[in-house]
């Protein structure tokens, strides 16, 4: 053993150096056979004689060659070197073959890869924090709303003294608009994203500052120094990545602040907590009485205790949430101590738990999709290995062992998977990069998803076993012929036996596979069509929406004068039809949103008779712009003001909810202990998402209420938005020359963007489908084109009898279409199965979807068929004559 190791190295050596080693070998034989004849010339041989017999002693040249290079290199390693060479010169000269057969591995692989890259930055990939799994997220019940979900600062207090399993509790306020902090000097004025977190939530997650530091305990105090920490990307596109930023003083909102820290570039804040919503700048929340009076206003993460475990946290996390339950009501820093009741889940899941199913159903449809790939590539290289069966037994013939020719055979099919892997990988890292960079789909860390190690090694590996798959059976069939069956066999007969049978059981199982393809599809389909066909409950076509608060730049007292001045300039602009103002828009972040205890003024005592609708500040002209139908009353008025009467409208589902047997219009609705009279009811918007049913809403007038941090100016257009785009902007800019307008958005893009994964996983699927449709087609064309060449005799035969053209092409035809609805067979209740578990993805439509199956049905039907046909044309135009003379 010891030996051979010994002589490893030069063994591999050997293998590349084997040219040079065989002409030396090549000189000594030479040597050695000259001496022999001359030693045997010496003895009175004559040189004819003398030269038989000295090869005869030697041995053949031949074979001690092949000796030589057994025993001085890897003979493996040789022979299979020599089988690559081999198959490429065969591939090259079959290139119509190849190049398909290339191209479909490496479309299927490429698919495989980029959905495994998603999936393992989405569900497999470790957060970018130290030590992510010890990582918690702290929900505030099982709430979707986001005021309930989170928490006051006395809560995260009291999860900090009490809870012996996690080492740490920090937070972030998630309260925050996109663009709502004004950032002027060094460059022009630019609306930034600004987000509030605890004094050590950095550190909590393990995140190192890329330059400076983090804040300070003197920092995170009321009306403390007013510090910042830049995000990586935004150091780098607005300061060019200066390395003396730290320290430099910037305006924020009109107020001076210090740069004090930079984000590392692995920390994307927003690419885990608020996808879609990037967040450039970060500053201090301050844990003081001051913002627990603000209510529930953060968003908690914990870090577990070493030996501690989830299940052992959240059980402590539930006796903790009774015992703060139980001291509702008492006064705590200044302030009353809402509710809390913790529900604690890994971060992770949190992140991107609700994508699980999506995704799983996405790798199973690439599963199906690569099956597919195996089942065409498979019936491909039986095609191929039937017109070399002569070849085949001619090698046989000459001494091919049968462990060869498998192997051989295996070689080619592996060159193939290889090739397409290679072109797969390419697509995989092409699609990839488009895919982190789309930054505003709601997506969780997209950024992340890249070709890696990883994935590289996971396509490699579906090549090997793709190789291996669709090599194997033509190489057992090839090497299991007798040689001289093959050699003695006239082109004479018809396609059958087990051969046939085989190729014809790949047809149905790419039928059924396509099957299952076009129905998903097609219920993804009618569900996105059906989605966006539902009615949201404003027009969003032709309305552009743009960030216009002032934030500190004006005085409170100017605002409403403020927001006048910005109406009327922009009611001026040609093509403008409406203009409005709003804190919430329909379908966009949720940051914002809040939802206040209202009732009728006759019940207002009555606990059980509140309800807690979605508050909206709007002003007299937002219903009209967003075309939002009035279904009684009227909306607001400039004269809805303060002084005034206290008004308020109600959506059609909260005026049910307080009034169910009368009119709402004119009664009284108590809003955060202010009565006030409705004077209009609405239709419901879906605010967070098409798929979601209208909430409850009631609109305050924003003339009568400052209670809100963010402004959206809608404008609605008679001309294509982004014509009226510019012209809207100069007349901003011309009177508020500081006002950021960069932040532009249509109302067609939020509703894109809210169906953007909707959109996405449909798009994958139907180009999954159609992909499998066209290899299942191309499928059955092989088969029916290798059974009309082999059934040439049988058909010439027939047609000299009396057979006419359409009977010879019906009995071709009636063959696929037993072929086609075999595998509709098993396909539908496959697709039905796959649908009843992917029914989350579905919207208003059943899985067994009577329109989908009939046009799966009538789809994957018509195209076998119409590939077929192709063949059959050519078997009635068979000309008998001929046919015979050349059989």
């Amino acid at each position: 053993m010891l030996t051979r190791l010994r002589r490893l190295p030069a063994r591999v050596r050997a293998i590349f150096v084997s040219r040079r080693l065989d002409d030396d070998f090549d000189e000594e034989l030479a040597a050695h056979l000259a001496m022999a004849i001359d030693d045997l010339q010496n003895q009175g041989l004559p040189p004819e004689e003398a030269r038989r017999i000295a090869l005869l002693r030697l041995g053949s040249p031949a074979s001690l060659g092949d000796r030589h290079r057994r025993e001085r290199g890897l003979p493996v390693v040789e022979e299979i070197g020599r089988d690559v060479r081999y198959a490429c010169r065969t591939l090259r000269r079959d290139s119509a073959l190849t190049t398909f057969a290339v191209l479909i591995v490496g479309l299927g692989i490429g698919l495989a890869a980029t959905v495994f890259s998603v999936v393992q930055a989405l569900l497999l990939r470790p957060l970018p924090f130290e030590r992510p799994d010890r990582l918690v997220w702290i929900a505030n019940g099982d709430s979707e709303n986001l005021s309930e979900q989170t928490a006051q600062v006395v809560n995260l207090l009291a999860m900090r003294g009490q809870s012996q399993a996690l080492a740490g509790v920090e937070g972030y306020s998630p309260f925050y608009g996109v663009g709502d902090v004004h950032l002027t000097g060094d460059g022009g004025p630019e609306r930034v994203t600004a987000v509030r977190v605890t004094e050590g939530f950095f550190d909590l997650l393990g995140v190192r500052p890329y330059a400076g530091r983090y804040f300070t305990a003197d920092e995170c105090v009321w009306n403390g120094p007013r510090v910042a920490v830049l995000s990586h990307a935004f150091w780098r596109s607005r300061f060019a990545a200066d390395p003396n930023v730290v320290g430099r003083a910037i305006r924020l909102s009109g107020e001076s602040a210090t740069i004090v820290g930079v984000l590392p570039a692995s920390f994307d804040f927003a690419d885990t907590f608020t996808p879609g919503n990037p967040a450039e700048i970060f500053t201090p929340f301050p844990l003081s009485a001051e913002t627990n009076r603000q209510g529930n206003m953060l968003a908690l993460v914990g870090r577990l205790r070493p030996g501690a475990d989830l299940a052992a946290a959240s059980a402590e996390a539930t006796l903790i949430g009774d015992r703060i339950q139980g001291a509702v009501g008492e006064t705590v820093m200044n302030g009353r101590r809402n509710g809390f009741r913790p529900r604690i889940a890994s971060l992770r899941a949190h992140v991107s738990g609700s994508y699980r199913d999506a995704l799983l159903a996405l790798v199973a449809s690439v599963g199906f999709l690569v099956l597919l790939v195996c089942a065409n590539l498979s019936n491909l290289l039986l095609s191929r290995s039937a017109s070399r069966q002569r070849e085949i037994a001619i090698r046989t013939a000459l001494g091919a062992s049968r462990p060869q020719l498998v192997r051989q055979v295996l070689v080619e099919s592996f060159v193939l998977t290889g090739s397409g892997g290679a072109c797969g990988l390419a697509l995989a890292w092409i699609a990839t990069d488009v895919l982190s960079r789309l930054t505003e789909t709601g997506i969780p860390l997209l950024h992340d998803v890249r070709v890696d190690a990883i994935t590289a090694g996971a396509a490699a590996l579906a090549a090997v076993v793709t190789g291996l798959a669709v090599g194997l059976l033509p190489a057992l069939r090839v090497s299991a012929t007798a040689p001289n069956i093959v050699l003695q066999r006239s082109s004479r007969g018809a396609l059958g036996g087990s051969r046939d049978r085989v190729r014809r059981a790949i047809v149905v199982v790419q039928v059924a596979v396509a099957c299952v393809l076009l129905a998903g599809a097609g219920l993804l389909v009618r569900s996105l069509a059906r989605l966006l066909d539902v009615d949201p409950g404003f027009a969003p076509r032709s309305v552009i929406a743009i960030r216009v608060d002032p934030g500190r730049t004006v005085a409170r007292d100017r605002v409403p004068a403020y927001f006048d001045e910005i109406v009327q300039r922009v009611r001026a602009v040609p093509h403008v039809d409406a203009v409005g103002l709003s804190d919430a828009l329909p379908l966009g972040n949720n940051f914002g949103w809040r939802r206040w205890s209202v009732a009728a003024a006759e019940h207002a005592q009555d606990r059980s008779r509140r309800q807690q609708p979605l508050i909206r500040v709007v002003d007299e002209g937002y219903i009209g712009a967003m075309r939002i139908p009035v279904r009684a009353g009227r909306a607001f008025t400039a004269d809805d003001a303060d002084p005034g009467e206290p008004v308020a409208i109600v959506n059609d589902t909260l005026a049910r909810r307080l009034w169910p047997d009368g009119d709402a219009v004119g009664r009284a609705v108590v809003v955060s202990r202010v009565q006030r009279r409705v004077v209009g009811v609405v239709a419901g918007v879906r605010y967070f998402g098409l798929d979601r049913d209208a909430d409850m809403e009631l609109y305050l007038p924003m003339r009568q209420t400052r209670d809100h941090s963010v402004v959206d100016l809608v404008v609605r257009t008679t001309v294509d938005p982004d014509r009226a785009i510019p012209d809207v902007r100069a007349a901003l800019a011309a009177a508020f020359p500081v006002l950021p307008t960069t932040r532009i958005r249509t109302m067609e893009q939020l509703v894109d963007r809210s169906v953007f994964g909707r959109r996405a996983a449909t798009g994958l699927l139907a180009g999954f489908a159609g992909f499998g449709l066209l290899l299942a087609a191309l499928g059955m064309y092989a088969v029916v084109s290798y059974a009309v060449s082999q059934r040439r005799q049988e058909f010439a035969l027939r047609m000299a009898l009396g057979a006419s053209p359409s009977a010879i092409r019906a009995s071709v035809l009636a063959q696929t279409i037993r072929l086609s609805f075999t595998g509709l067979a098993i396909g539908l209740p496959a697709a039905w199965l796959a649908a009843r578990a992917a029914r989350a993805m579905l919207f208003d439509v059943a899985p067994a979807d009577p329109v989908t199956i009939v046009s799966v049905v009538a789809v994957l039907a018509s195209v076998i068929v119409l590939a077929a046909d192709i063949p059959s044309r050519r078997a009635a135009r068979l000309d008998p004559v001929v046919a015979l003379r050349a059989e």
